[in-house]
């Protein structure tokens, strides 16, 4: 499909038929519950965000650095925009991928919104000594026990209590809150996001997390290639990532969801992000991507159409 010199194919021989056919895997019996159990902590949680008003490089956007307390206790930094001259009408909160995150994004087609874009423990402004932040050791952080493994606690961080924190900082955004994530945050999106029912629509840009008994065959690039590692070691993921497989998740969802999936995705396999387009239950928009995390000579022009895509999806047009 694309010249490249892995030594693996990122297309990884399946067409869009193949694709469209993934089905999610079967659920823990207690799946469900141990999600519910975690939001339900989560939302209990005393967020105290605070604001620091930084320059701004867009003359209409205000731009804050916020913190808030999540799950555990941890103190989660990011950022937050709001309109200058316009009233706070909606809500967003915007996750990040695996590289994690230096700066709000200023693109993003919301009008009358406050954004919230925080970042998940261990990473950017959330680092701490005591959480890797190279994507590979992060994956594996407590990856022993469900109850202990990393994405619980960032799902927390990047969904739950990032939404706490902005609609105490913008009560006025509980009437129309929305989600966006990118490969990390698509797949932690999709974990968190069914269990949340103050989230109105989502978009999950080639999502991480699908289909864990599939991508662990799978090789790649990404943090996924760390787990694989692991599983071939230890044989004891899978224990663990039954509870936090995104494609699971999907069968739970019920808002609108626009997803983009890459056939072709050297960090992400497609299989595992079709996987949880597939298992969506709700109503559900898909837009097919030539690659994911790998650029080519028409990015910027798909790029261009799937912000034309999600100003409609998000009805900003």
């Amino acid at each position: 499909m694309f010249r490249h010199d892995y030594p693996f194919d990122p297309a990884y021989g399946y067409d869009l038929d193949a694709l469209l056919a993934v089905a999610a895997p079967e659920p823990p019996a207690d799946f469900a519950r141990f999600w519910r159990d975690l939001q339900a902590r989560a939302q209990a949680t005393q967020v105290e965000p605070t604001l620091r008003e930084l320059s701004s490089p867009q003359p209409q956007i205000r731009v804050f650095e916020v913190a808030f307390t999540s799950l555990d206790g941890i103190r989660i930094g990011g950022w937050l925009t709001r309109p200058r001259h316009e009233p706070v009408e909606r809500g967003v909160v915007v996750s990040h991928g695996y590289g994690g995150r230096e700066e709000p994004d200023f693109h993003l087609p919301f009008r009358r919104a406050a954004l919230i874009f925080p970042c998940a423990r261990g990473i950017s402004r959330s680092a701490r000594s005591d959480i890797p932040g190279n994507p590979d050791a992060h994956v594996l952080h407590g990856i022993e026990r469900c109850e202990t493994y990393i994405l619980g606690g960032c799902a927390a961080d990047t969904v739950w209590c990032a939404a706490s924190a902005l609609l105490e900082l913008f009560p006025m955004a509980a009437q129309r809150l929305d989600y966006l994530g990118i490969s990390f945050g698509g797949g932690v999106g999709a974990l968190a996001l069914p269990w949340d029912q103050r989230f109105h629509r989502a978009h999950l840009n080639v999502p991480s997390f699908g289909h864990h008994p599939l991508r662990l065959r799978l090789p790649c690039v990404g943090s996924g290639e760390a787990v694989r590692r692991y599983q071939q070691q230890t044989g004891q993921a899978l224990a663990t990532l039954g509870y936090f497989d995104a494609a699971v998740a999907a069968r739970y969802l019920q808002i609108p969801l626009h997803i983009a999936a890459a056939r072709f995705d050297p960090a992400v396999p497609p299989p595992g992000q079709f996987a949880i387009y597939n298992a969506l239950v709700g109503p559900r928009e898909l837009f097919v991507l030539q690659t994911g995390h790998f650029d080519h000579a028409g990015t910027a022009a798909e790029n261009a159409r799937l912000l034309d895509a999600l100003a409609y999806f998000f009805k900003n047009i």
